[in-house]
């Protein structure tokens, strides 16, 4: 375990030092060297400070007259969460300076930090629960303010503190699968699962029964329709998910993917789960296939939506180049629209919380495109507080609170006359 924690302060340093994100730094060889268990515990520890760290740093300001270097600041924000979250006070305190005291920087700091926990084994178990949740940083708070108002903008902070349950999409009935794992099954289909659990080892995953798929990102598929013998190009296909939903609805699927290394992912997926589809390397912006029955553009966005299962993004982002990304998703629009056959459809999609990657993108499209128009997405449970503008489906982390929430995700389903 000393092995993870330390591992999961470097990773900290990582994403709060040198604003990387956690799935940059954890493919480094230094660290996927770790034992498997020491890679998993220490992505788990650097996610938990990282989803708590405004809690974490309000309680240890009390005792800081000033705070200390950053690598120091993260052994004390590392030893805090663990010790308000259950860990055992002897434990935890001991091998956080021990880190301290095994580099060079923050050898120094062992007193400071040894006394500063010590306190905290104290405080931060009862104190904890009456801490409210990391505020979003401002750079993304203010758009969302304007958006969807302050009590949504809470929520959705209360959600990303809560976390994300492991949702499953199965190849075949859902139902079953839900019995099968003792999970849920949610009304739009997909199957819940409480807790962490390693996938891998789940029931059925070798057999291909199943794969992780978000709920909300499972509905632009499931609200395509009958698909069956429908020719379908999933653009931006990686890592999969949706290009499995479209083949194992039954349409001829191509899915498109810019990375050679992404690409390889979604053939692994495909042959663990048995499904076909046909996979084409290239620029979304080039491609010239086609005509399509069905083109789903899961656009590249800032990723906001999924802040719940990725911790890191607000602190490894500035909200830098979202503008270059809405420029994108609207190029890639128009030329998706392009590959349509006659009375074809285009489901747009992004799992962004921020409008402009969004409905302002619909919006816009509708005003570049005489002839173009949303088609109302329909389902029974579909609830009010989802419909957007202009017939798409707005998605947030605060919808489904009793349920666990979901991810952020905008959808709008398009075509031409």
């Amino acid at each position: 375990m000393d092995q993870a924690r330390r591992a999961s302060v470097d990773l900290l340093d990582g994403v709060l030092g040198e604003g990387r994100l956690l799935s940059e730094l954890t493919g480094s060889e230094r660290f996927t060297r770790l034992a498997p268990e020491d890679r998993a515990a220490a992505q788990r520890l650097a996610g938990d400070v990282l989803r708590h760290l405004g809690r974490a740093d309000r309680l240890l300001s009390g005792h800081l007259k000033k705070a200390p270097p950053l690598r120091g600041q993260n052994i004390l924000r590392l030893g805090t969460v663990e010790l308000a979250m259950g860990g055992a006070a002897h434990g935890v305190v001991n091998a956080c300076v021990g880190i301290a005291e095994g580099h060079k920087r923050t050898r120094a700091l062992k007193g400071l930090i040894n006394a500063v926990l010590r306190k905290m084994a104290d405080e931060a178990p009862a104190a904890w629960g009456d801490l409210p949740p990391a505020r979003l940083p401002d750079w993304l708070r203010g758009p969302l303010l304007e958006a969807w108002g302050r009590d949504a903008v809470r929520g959705m902070e209360v959600a990303h503190q809560a976390g994300a349950p492991l949702d499953l999409t199965a190849r075949g009935a859902a139902a079953a699968l839900a019995d099968r794992l003792g999970g849920t099954l949610l009304p739009t289909g997909s199957v819940r699962l409480d807790g962490r659990h390693q996938v891998s080892a789940l029931p059925g995953y070798d057999a291909g029964a199943f794969w992780v798929q978000d709920a909300a990102a499972a509905l632009p598929v499931r609200l395509l329709g009958d698909l069956a013998g429908k020719r379908a190009l999933d653009l931006c296909a990686a890592p999969g998910g949706k290009t499995m939903q479209l083949a194992a609805a039954g349409a001829e699927v191509t899915a498109l993917d810019l990375s050679a290394a992404r690409l390889a992912r979604v053939q692994e997926n495909l042959d663990r789960t048995k499904l076909e589809a046909r996979l084409v390397q290239g620029d979304a912006l080039l491609h010239e296939g086609g005509p399509y029955d069905v083109v789903l553009l899961d656009a590249p966005c800032s990723a906001t939506g999924t802040i719940r299962r990725h911790p890191d993004l607000p602190h490894a982002r500035t909200g830098e180049g979202i503008s270059e990304l809405i420029e994108l998703q609207a190029r890639m629009l128009d030329h998706a629209l392009t590959l349509l056959a006659p009375g074809g459809r285009l489901m747009f999609c992004t799992c962004s919380l921020i409008p402009d990657e969004g409905e302002v993108q619909i919006d816009e499209a509708l005003a570049r495109h005489p002839g173009l128009s949303v088609i109302p997405l329909e389902a029974p449970w579909i609830d009010a507080a989802w419909r957007s503008s202009k017939g798409g489906l707005r998605l947030r982390p605060d919808f489904w609170a009793e349920r666990g929430g979901m991810d952020g995700f905008y959808m709008a389903c398009l075509a031409k006359t």
